[in-house]
């Protein structure tokens, strides 16, 4: 979830600061353009002031010729001086376009100066005030032309034309300073995302944590309600009131399935004894009262194994380092004899030592009740194996039957409380020999699985882990 939030959360923090930069650039070059034209409009008025009472008359063949020697010489002396100094080309030019002044020398032609469009536009009474943009890496210049007004007509424009490298080395050095604090502020966004992130998900982690252990049966689990948002706070709360319910449900549940199969065991008993009792004066060979003894040693394993499953959820685990492949060798030990009686080969074989972190006597039982169950299932002649396997994390003790083996179906169910295949109902058995060895050994962090055995039977898998589980 923090793969998902936290990239979002950043896009949209660059989105912002994009959204800020782009514009802040754009009004920075603005200004400086701004801030060099005005300076040229300045300087434009002060030589229009000079030039303005610079006289001049039309000879008959339309040459302009100046009547006033010392202005236009003190113009031509002010208009070189300047171009000089800041290398900007300066001209003022009659309406018709012929020039009164100009520095440098021949800058421009007659042509070239009626078809500029700010020249145009200063004949028509209006300054420069708005030429096209220029940006860092345009090598443009940026022409500003001032009309020179005498007896309310435009008698002669002003022009120059600046080069536009310090105001692009301005704007390139601002930006650059734009971007540096956008870099700053990208890695303090990410610094807060990250915080952020943290925070909101915090609680969720404990959340997801105390639910996966609540589910793998550690239901003393909670969540502490502090930190993160007011909303996962309530969640936090309403979660621990939830486990608390579904503590007392199945602690209620537990107590009632252990109390009724201990009370129910003495009339039982007493039952059976007065089924024995009858028996005695009837015939030995009596089907009605074998089968009525039957049903009532089937209901008594039940009550017993139903004992044992409460007991099993109850109690809690004793883990300590264990050799596995030890302990696997004396339950295939003890229950030899049964499968010598039953006329089915079972042997152990595998790693001869191998230690892991489980309950003895849990894992023992649990061992039990696979083997238990591959015995009976397993046909006269066939053979048991029970495999040691070590792996980098785990220990695999692997019983493998040669018995009929199981559909994909009866796979998914098998472990199952109470399920029994339809093909094996004649078996003895309660159905809760498989389920209380996945709760024994759930409760040291093992796990147990199930698949088909090659060329036929079924594999049963108890996995422990090799180093201590944590609380």
């Amino acid at each position: 979830m923090r793969t998902r939030l936290l990239p979002l959360l950043l896009v949209l923090m660059a989105a912002v600061l994009i959204a800020l930069g782009f514009p802040l650039a754009a009004s920075l070059a603005a200004a400086q353009q701004q801030r060099l034209i005005v300076d040229r409009i300045d300087d434009t008025a002060r030589f229009a002031a000079i030039a303005q009472y610079v006289s001049a008359s039309s000879e008959p063949d339309g040459t302009i010729v100046v009547n006033d020697g010392e202005r236009e010489s003190t113009l031509r002396s002010e208009l070189t001086r300047y171009e000089d100094l800041y290398g900007i080309r300066v001209g003022v030019f009659y309406r018709d376009g012929s020039t009164m002044a100009v520095a440098p020398r021949n800058w421009l032609t007659r042509r070239q100066v009626v078809a500029d469009p700010s020249f145009q536009e200063a004949l028509a009474g209006r300054r420069s005030h708005n030429p096209p943009q220029v940006w860092p890496w345009q090598h443009s210049r940026i022409t500003v032309a001032s009309p020179i007004v005498r007896d309310g007509d435009v008698v002669a424009v002003v022009l120059t034309d600046s080069p536009t490298g310090a105001m692009r080395s301005r704007v390139l050095h601002g930006w650059l300073l734009i971007v540096g604090g956008e870099l700053a502020a990208t890695v303090v966004a990410v610094l807060a995302a990250i915080r952020l992130t943290a925070w909101v998900l915090r609680p969720v982690r404990v959340l997801d944590r105390a639910a996966h252990d609540i589910a793998t049966g550690r239901l003393a689990s909670r969540v502490a309600a502090a930190g993160g948002p007011p909303e996962l706070r309530r969640l936090a709360r309403s979660f621990n009131e939830m486990a608390d319910n579904v503590e007392a449900v199945l602690e209620q549940q537990r107590a009632f399935v252990a109390d009724a199969s201990h009370q129910l065991r003495n009339p039982l008993s007493a039952l059976l004894l007065r089924i024995e009792l009858l028996s005695l004066e009837l015939p030995e060979d009596h089907a009605e009262i074998a089968s009525v003894r039957e049903e009532g040693k089937r209901l008594a394993t039940v009550l017993d194994d139903l004992l044992g499953l409460a007991t099993a959820e109850h109690a809690a685990a004793n883990l300590r380092l264990t050799d596995i492949a030890a302990l696997a060798a004396d339950r295939v030990a003890a229950w030899r004899p049964a499968a010598d009686r039953a006329g089915v080969g079972l042997r152990h074989e595998g790693a001869a030592a191998a230690t892991g972190w489980a309950d003895p006597i849990a894992l023992s039982s649990a061992l039990d009740a696979v083997v238990d169950n591959a015995v009976k299932f397993t046909p006269d002649g066939a053979e048991v194996v029970v495999s040691v396997l070590t792996g980098a994390d785990t220990v695999k003790v692997v019983v493998a039957d040669g018995g009929p083996g199981l559909t994909e179906d009866e796979l998914a169910r098998i472990g199952d409380r109470f399920w029994r295949g339809s093909r094996h109902q004649n078996v003895d058995g309660s159905g809760l020999g498989l389920s209380i060895a996945r709760v024994l050994l759930a409760k040291g962090g093992g796990t147990i699985g199930y698949a088909p055995n090659q060329p036929h039977g079924l594999r049963v898998t108890l996995t422990v882990p090799r180093s201590e589980p944590t609380a």
